[in-house]
Parts: C-alpha cells; structure tokens; sequence
C-alpha cells in the first residue's frame, strides 16, 4: 500500500472516530447570541417577579383576551355615568373616566330652603375633571388627553344597598392599555380605584403613572381663618403648602401615605395601597386649577407584561368619626395647630355631649361648665386677690393723694400696701390669663368643627360656624362681615363683660382704668364676625365668672 494512500485512510479513519464521537457522546447544545443588555433584563425580571401587582401576558392569558375586547365595546360612548349610594351622588364623565360633579346628601350649600346638596368638584372649566390617571413624559404624553370607552351599558348605578363597581378602558396608539375600575360601597365616602396598566407595545414602558385631584383655586384664595389648599402627609407629618408657596414648593417628596385638598370643612384624598418613598407635584394652571399629584413611584413595566395599582379616594367632610373609618392616619387632616393638643379633646367632648343632647349649642354650654370647674381653685384665690384690692381701695386713693407728686415713693408706699395685707395686685389677671388657651382652642375648633357647620341653637341662630344675625340688612355695616344684621348674642356678650368690669377693681393707674372701660366695646366689635357658637361660649363663662365673683365676695365680705 503506497504511502499516499495509508495517508488518506487514516484521514478516513480519524475523521469516522471523530464523527461518531459526536454522534454517540455529546449532546447538541443551541448557540444563543448574547447582548449586553442580558444581564440588566435578566435582573429586571427578577425584581418584577417579587412584585406581586406584576404578571406577564401570553396568548392564552384571560387578561390579554379582555384587554382586546376592552378596545373595542358596542355601547354609545360619552355618556354621564351616575352613581348614588346613601351618602353621595357622583356623575363620571366616560371620555375622561373622571368625576364631573360629587355631591354630598347630608350637606347643603347653604341654609337657605331648597339649597342643593354641596358640591366636591369645583372646576371653572366644564371639561376639567378629577382625578386623572395619565402618564408623565413625553412617550404617553396622549395619555393626558384620553378618550375612555366604560365596560358597561347602564348609565345609572345604585350602589346603596349593595358593592358596585365601573370600569373604564383606553388604549394608546402604541398598545398600551389603561383600564380604571372604581368600587362604590355603601355607608362610607371611601372609593376604592384599582389601575390596570397592560403593556403590549413593542418597548418597555418607562413612564411613570400619575394621579391628579384638580379643584379650583377661588375658595382657597378667599379664605382668611382656616388652611385651604394641598396637603400630605409625609413621613408622618402633616404637610400644608400655602397656595402663595406653590411656586417655590412645586414637589414634595419622601415616605407618602396620602395627598388631599382640604378647605375649611371639606376634603378630597387620594390614598395609594401602601406608604412608600415618593413624590407629589403642585401645579397651578392658567385657568386658576389647582393640579395636586401623586407620582406612583413603581419602575419599568417590560413588554407583554401587565401592573396594577391600588388606590382609595375618600371625597367628604372632615369628620373625625368619617376620617377614623378609612385609616391610614387619614383623621391627622383636622389640624387645630398650636392648639391641637386643647381643641381635639374638646371636639370628642362636645361629640360625647351631642350623642344624649341633640343640640351643640347645649353641648358647648355644658363643656364652658366643665372648664369653668377645672379651674375653679385656681380663679377662687384671683377673686379672693381682687376682693381684697377692693377693699384696699380707699387706702390706696390716700397714698396716690399723699404723693401724688412723687411716683416713685407712691409705687413704694403701695407696694408695702399689698405686702402688709398680702395681695397680689396681678391676681385678678389669673382668669383671664387662663382662658386665653382654651379660647384659642375653641376659636379653632368652632371654625373647622363639620359638626357645627349649620348646626342651629335656638331662636334666630341656626348656624353656630357662623356669626349671629337677627334681622338681615340690605346695605353695608362697617366692621361688619355679610350677612349684616343685629348680632344679638355679640351684644349681650358686650353687656356681660361691661357688669363683670363693674364687678372688680378699678386698676390703680388712671390709664389703665380708661383703657379697661373700652374693653367691653373693644371685644364685641371683634366678636362681631365671630362664630356664633364661640361667642355663646365667651358669653356663659362670663355668667359664671360673675356668679363666682360674687360668691367670693359674699363670702370674704
């Protein structure tokens, strides 16, 4: 056999053994081609499978199947929806998925007869609506402007006995798809919003959800007395932003358990499923809109892949029974500021009282009481001080004629004067040094109380938020708030202040005498743009302040 041919039969040979090597012992592996971007999605997906509110979507999946039919419905699009449970009546608009009108059975919008029920949703503009669900940036920057389709045909919804629900749908251009679903319960204000977001564009969805309340900004302008405007609470504490600070406040962020707008006795919140590190954003459009946002600060949604977010929206009063109900701290909204740690156990109080006595003109005669008796020990030792300043008097007018050209040996005389007969001329001070606090506290609470908002007392006072008014004019009162009329009440409040004056001292100082005789004028013309119920509160501790003067004096005389 040739060399050549030896040569090319081992050639044969090895390239057989190889072969079926191969063939017998190794397993076929499939060659995959690797990006850079394996590594980061791999651990993408990872994170999103610890999220619960995340799944994928296939061609079998029931929710990929719905979101094609959600596309397309068969009923009439545009309509108003209407929703009534035993509390509210709320009117959505379908195109935008939105509240258009939500209003509250228990309250009225004023006294008047026939009044309609209070109104949560204030826009200037009729195509305004709230709250909107959108996308920040410019990839669903359409999302702002969605035209909904709702997945049901009734146009009227009665969920007063029972639960209901109404769904909303939107696609974009690009596959993704929005779909809102509210549940209406009976016998609570609380709404509860769960947000479907189905990604089946060809990219991942980077945008960030939003989820905007809009009020109109002519209430919280004009008010002077009571915090209206955006509020938060972040990492616990109660954040007000003053409508004059927007602009340099536009974000806040930190740990957030809800955003609200709040006036005076009304509130609209928006609570997301859980208190994480997030932002809200302020805004203030040209139409004089109040844009108050929450930023959902979950990451990317990847294609095929579907996430839902929780939420609960409470549109009603301030009520603490109300607010106690829905949680989340929510009942930290009544802030009475400074006094806060005064006024809360006043208003549980002044609640307790109104549970057996139905009439919170009553309840506040009877919590002026109860003050009265926490500090009685402590006014007795002022009265007995000014009883014996009264009957130092006529010494004390000797001494000031004596030295009447010397005040500096007149104040030494006097002065031995009180040290000789143990008198504190600064005790008479006491009571009303006392109730400065609880005065305060009670300012604040009777302004922001929704208990007292139209709660009548008797006769002509059917609003204790409100000053009284007997008689209503049609031309101006200066120094008068509208309605002008008599303020009764403020006047008899005058009167008693004027006989309480008579009752004590004259203060040493000539000066300081004049001045105390304006004093009675000086508080009733304040008083006369007060709450009526504040005012019923100044006038019966007066009562009692005279009816324990003249015990004191009786018995010290």
């Amino acid at each position: 056999m040739s060399m050549e041919l030896r040569m090319l039969l081992a050639v044969v040979l090895s390239f057989l053994v190889f072969f079926l090597y191969q063939v017998l012992f190794v397993k076929e592996t499939p060659l995959q081609k690797k990006t850079p971007a394996e590594k980061p999605q791999r651990m993408q997906k990872e994170t999103l499978a610890m999220d619960e509110n995340v799944r994928a979507l296939d061609e079998r999946d029931e929710g990929l199947r719905q979101a094609q039919r959600d596309t397309i419905r068969p009923v009439p699009q545009g309509r108003t929806i209407t929703v009534s449970t035993s509390l509210y009546v709320a009117e959505f608009m379908e195109d935008s998925g939105a509240l258009k009108s939500f209003k509250l059975k228990k309250y009225k919008e004023s006294l008047t007869p026939n009044a309609p029920m209070k109104e949560l949703v204030q826009v200037p503009d009729e195509q305004i609506y709230t709250p909107v669900v959108s996308f920040l940036g410019k990839g669903l920057a359409e999302s702002k402007h969605a035209v909904f389709q709702a997945t049901c045909e009734s146009e009227a919804i009665d969920a007063s006995e029972a639960k209901k629900t109404l769904s909303f749908t939107w696609t974009s251009p690009e596959g993704v798809t929005l779909l809102k679903t509210y549940t209406f319960l009976p016998d609570t204000y609380e709404i509860d919003l769960e947000v479907k977001v189905r990604n089946l564009s060809p990219r991942p969805l980077e945008e960030n959800l939003a989820i905007s309340l809009k009020n109109s900004l002519k209430d919280a302008k004009n008010s002077r007395y009571v915090f209206s405007g955006p509020a938060a609470l972040i990492n616990g504490e109660l954040k007000e932003i003053k409508i004059k600070k927007i602009a340099n406040q536009p974000t806040q962020a930190g740990r957030i358990m809800w955003i609200a707008y709040e006036d005076q006795y009304f509130v609209s919140v928006i609570i997301p499923q859980k208190a994480e590190q997030a932002s809200m954003r302020l805004g203030i459009t040209p139409t004089e809109v109040l844009e108050t946002t929450y930023i959902d600060p979950s990451g990317p949604l990847p294609p095929r892949m579907e996430r839902t977010h929780h939420y609960r929206i409470y549109f009603g009063p301030k009520s603490l029974k109300a607010l106690s109900s829905v949680g989340a701290d929510l009942v930290k909204i009544v802030d009475f500021g400074f006094f806060d740690i005064i006024a809360k156990p006043l208003l549980h109080v002044m609640n307790f009282i109104h549970r057996y006595i139905p009439n919170y003109g009553i309840a506040i005669i009877f919590i002026t009481i109860i003050v009265k008796l926490l500090f009685w020990p402590l006014s007795n030792k002022s009265y007995e001080s000014m009883s014996q300043m009264k009957k130092l008097q006529p010494k004390m007018a000797e001494i000031r004629a004596k030295y009447k050209h010397d005040k500096k040996m007149m104040n030494q005389e006097l002065m031995n004067l009180y040290r000789v007969y143990k008198v504190n001329p600064l005790g008479g001070c006491l009571p009303m040094i006392l109730q400065i606090p609880v005065f305060f506290a009670f300012y604040k609470m009777l302004y922001q109380a929704i208990e007292l908002r139209h709660a009548p007392f008797f006769w002509w006072i059917n609003d204790l938020s409100a000053p009284d008014r007997l008689f209503h004019f049609n031309f101006k009162v200066p120094m008068m708030a509208p309605p002008y009329g008599i303020p009764v009440l403020t006047i008899i409040m005058g009167a008693s202040m004027f006989f309480q004056q008579k009752m004590s001292p004259p203060p040493g100082d000539p000066t300081q005498a004049k001045m105390m005789m304006f004093m009675p004028i000086f508080f009733t013309v304040i008083f006369i743009n007060f709450p009526s119920g504040l005012v019923l509160y100044w006038l019966v501790n007066n009562i009692l302040s005279m009816v324990q003067q003249y015990y004191i004096a009786k018995k010290t005389g």
